[in-house]
């Protein structure tokens, strides 16, 4: 699954692996985003395609349609969203990209979670896929997006048996498109995903545990015998 990434880098950073100015309608911004330790519930960076160009809005992560009455979902299973009733017209009209550093996952170890810092093996960004609603630009938070998740290949699922899906720069553009329908975005997303030799991980501080830390400190690897809140 996947429920805490970090999201650090300058937005141009990210986009230089997808496409150039004239593909898309982004301000640039030199500053780095600094988001060590999204969580779900607030606001995240989310690239869309609208009128064939690439535009990145501030979405809620979590989606709760006016009819549910739980509390809002943050993931959704890329073996059934594409036809289940919640999400197919998501996976139809609001695909997306929530681009990231990497993810953390916690195990556990003895009597403890220990945490991990999941990343490429490249130091590359990660580019997960994401559905949600159509009107990204409004900043609704009743209906924001959720991160598509995979059944975790041989290498990750010692430490989670689900994990984001993640696809490979050349394919995410495909992805996004609106002229594409559901069927034929499920085989772009099957066959672009990355496998799990493309990724390493690293013990992190506790710390990442508390919403409230963010700085780079967070995804630093750490001896996990002097691992400390």
């Amino acid at each position: 699954m996947c429920g805490r990434f970090a999201q650090a880098q300058t937005r141009e950073e990210y986009l230089a692996y997808l496409s150039d100015e004239a593909d898309r309608d982004i301000a640039y911004d030199p500053e780095p985003i600094g988001r060590y330790n999204v969580a779900p519930g607030t606001k995240v960076l989310l690239l869309s395609e609208r009128d064939e160009q690439l535009h990145l809005d501030p979405v809620f992560w979590g989606y709760a349609p006016g009819w549910w009455d739980k509390p809002p979902l943050i993931n959704a299973r890329i073996e059934t969203a594409a036809t289940s009733h919640m999400f197919k017209s998501l996976w139809q009209h609001g695909r997306a990209i929530c681009f990231a550093d990497g993810w953390f996952e916690w195990k556990k170890e003895g009597d403890k979670k220990q945490p991990y810092f999941i990343h490429q093996t490249d130091g590359r960004p990660i580019f997960m896929a994401a559905i949600g609603s159509t009107r990204f630009e409004c900043g609704d938070d009743t209906e924001g997006f959720l991160i598509v998740t995979s059944a975790a290949d041989k290498g990750l699922a010692d430490i989670r048996d689900r994990c984001p899906l993640v696809m490979s720069p050349e394919t995410t553009r495909e992805w996004m498109r609106q002229y594409v329908g559901g069927k034929e975005a499920q085989e772009i997303a099957t066959d672009g995903s990355a496998t799990a030799e493309k990724f390493i991980r690293h013990a992190v501080t506790h710390a990442v545990g508390n919403v409230k830390n963010q700085g780079g400190k967070l995804i630093e690897s750490i001896d996990i015998q002097s691992n400390t809140f």
